[in-house]
């Protein structure tokens, strides 16, 4: 025989059992849900971190820096100052691993990084190039040496750097892509200070 007391505690029993599975479909659907919106807000913000703006300037300045590595690569055994040949080693050192970092971002949003080794001064005319040399301009820099070269390249390597900074300035102002802002900032300070030092060289006659 079931006692009032027994049936009491039953019910009160089935009714804190209700109360926690009404609980635990209340409160748990939030908290699995909220989870995943996380999950794909993140892989949709990765996916869109760049536009058009990081792509072309990518692309155009990868071969304006292999052009400064082929010029800076002539002073070594061109240049009649030393302090020439010390700016186009920092040139060296500064523009090569970035031209390394900037065709890694292409080829992460299925672009083609520019080719190698390919006819920079044919795009000396281009929208976002400015500041390239002409095949001309290269030509008559090989054939130069000593003061004449120090005078010819720090002329010639001003104007590159002036275009690049332009270049740094218009991603700077419209590209989305965190990373190629920093490198644009990054050539904005370093290569006008290069200008700066550039300058000094040509005035001081070194």
């Amino acid at each position: 025989m079931i006692t009032r007391h027994a049936f009491r505690t039953a019910a009160l029993g089935a009714a804190a059992l209700s109360a926690a599975l009404l609980l635990t479909a209340c409160g748990g659907a939030p908290t699995d849900t909220g989870a995943h919106p996380a999950h794909g807000a993140t892989a949709t913000s990765t996916a869109a971190a760049h536009d058009a703006q990081d792509v072309a300037f990518a692309q155009g300045m990868i071969p304006h820096h292999q052009q400064a590595l082929e010029m800076a690569g002539l002073a070594a055994g061109r240049a009649g100052s030393a302090r020439v040949k010390d700016l186009a080693a920092r040139i060296e050192k500064a523009q090569a691993p970035e031209i390394r970092t900037m065709s890694g971002w292409l080829k992460s949003w299925g672009e083609q990084p520019p080719m190698t080794g390919m006819d920079h001064s044919a795009h000396s005319g281009m929208s976002g190039m400015t500041g390239m040399m002409s095949g001309d301009d290269m030509a008559d820099l090989e054939k130069k040496k000593g003061a004449t070269f120090d005078s010819a390249f720090l002329s010639l390597m001003i104007r590159h750097h002036q275009g690049a900074v332009e270049m740094a300035r218009t991603e700077k102002d419209k590209g989305r892509y965190a990373p190629a802002q920093k490198l644009a900032d990054a050539v904005v300070q370093g290569q006008s200070a290069e200008i700066a030092e550039m300058k000094k060289l040509l005035d001081s006659g070194e």
